[in-house]
């Protein structure tokens, strides 16, 4: 078993309030999630509390995918934290981080996605490191998040 931590930054240009916003609310991770266009027929569940704590997405879809759940587990101006749970196409558990720093008129967005590689994930970190993996997933992620928050509303 071994332990990976995954982070990626970007300054957005809009207040931390609108940036949160879009992250507290799975409804808006639509705008903005990497994986949104991996399943054109994607199935999405809302359950729990509207956003903030205690909201809670599940999701099932092609083998691109997979299926599992998320859940807002911490939300204050500065930070969301959210517990991931896949199912398919890997069991895995992991916690997402947030934080929202103010930079001049801008936000600093920070993804930091924390677990424990378990199984076949690690025997599959062996091969790939979770950096290579979902790095690349997380920048495109917050340069979409970066350009919904930075639309006039």
């Amino acid at each position: 078993m071994s332990g990976y931590s995954v982070e990626r930054s970007i300054t957005v240009d809009a207040p931390a309030a609108e940036v949160h916003r879009l992250v507290d609310d799975f409804h808006h991770w639509t705008q903005w999630s990497p994986w949104e266009d991996l399943d054109p027929n994607l199935e999405r569940h809302y359950t729990g509390a509207d956003q903030g704590v205690g909201a809670h997405y599940a999701w099932s879809g092609n083998r691109k995918a997979g299926q599992g759940s998320m859940e807002i587990t911490g939300s204050t101006p500065q930070d969301i934290d959210v517990a991931v749970e896949f199912l398919k196409p890997f069991k895995s558990q992991s916690l997402s981080h947030f934080g929202f720093a103010p930079s001049g008129a801008g936000t600093v967005v920070t993804w930091r996605m924390t677990g424990e590689q378990k199984g076949l994930m690690s025997m599959f970190g062996k091969l790939v490191s979770m950096e290579k993996l979902i790095g690349p997933d997380f920048e495109k992620g917050l340069t979409r998040l970066k350009n919904a928050a930075e639309q006039p509303g």
